[in-house]
């Protein structure tokens, strides 16, 4: 999925010139708006694992948690297409607005998604009783990527709501390349590497239980 993003991202800068000439406009937001909701599904998938975590870790049900994160990115989707869909067939500034808008409401759902799951996983690592080093790394891995995470979403958050209603604050114009290249390594490219590096290592191969005759 940060493939998908990132090459996504990669085509839109690679022509960017040709990207914003593009017929009708509603196309162009698809192009623009796309990888931002699928890096969205991607870091949710992260906030996922940590709340079944936890829930697990304190006897608490994980089955709807599943679903709930399937029935977020659904309904998100299907908001969105509605939107794309009705800005092709009629190129509605009002309708623009509110495309951005809710741009702006999903950033920060998904800000608030890692304050409390990687909050709460990272307060329980603190007060597990036994001092270790597997203890300290996950502790920093939870904390690293809470702070990266909710901060990169919480920035898309108010960029996009703050051009929603001022026009030269919109990043996303043709004017604006080295800016954009700025406002997307801010908010995609650079937290997608640093993530990657923080959970780098792989956990290592499960050892067979079975007993071994000694020699």
């Amino acid at each position: 999925m940060n493939f998908i993003v990132n090459g996504v991202r990669a085509i839109v800068f690679g022509f960017h010139k040709q990207v914003f000439t593009m017929n009708p406009q509603a196309l162009v937001l698809v192009l623009l708006d796309l990888p931002g909701l699928l890096f969205f599904s991607t870091y949710t998938l992260l906030v996922l694992f940590w709340a079944e975590i936890y829930h697990q870790a304190r006897s608490l049900p994980t089955d709807k948690l599943r679903v709930v994160y399937i029935s977020v990115n659904v309904a998100m989707y299907f908001v969105q297409v509605c939107i794309w869909v009705y800005l092709w067939v009629d190129d509605n500034s009002i309708v623009e607005l509110i495309g951005k808008i809710f741009i702006a409401v999903v950033s920060i759902l998904a800000a608030l998604g890692f304050l409390v799951y990687g909050g709460r996983l990272f307060f329980m690592l603190r007060r597990f009783p036994i001092e270790s080093k597997g203890r300290r790394k996950k502790l920093h891995e939870v904390g690293s990527v809470t702070a990266i995470c909710f901060t990169c979403f919480l920035i898309r958050c108010f960029v996009v709501f703050l051009s929603a209603f001022d026009a030269d604050a919109s990043l996303d114009v043709l004017d604006h390349p080295v800016l954009n290249l700025i406002y997307y390594m801010l908010v995609e490219i650079l937290p997608s590497a640093l993530v990657l590096f923080i959970l780098r290592k792989l956990p290592p191969k499960r050892i067979s239980a079975q007993y071994h005759p000694i020699r």
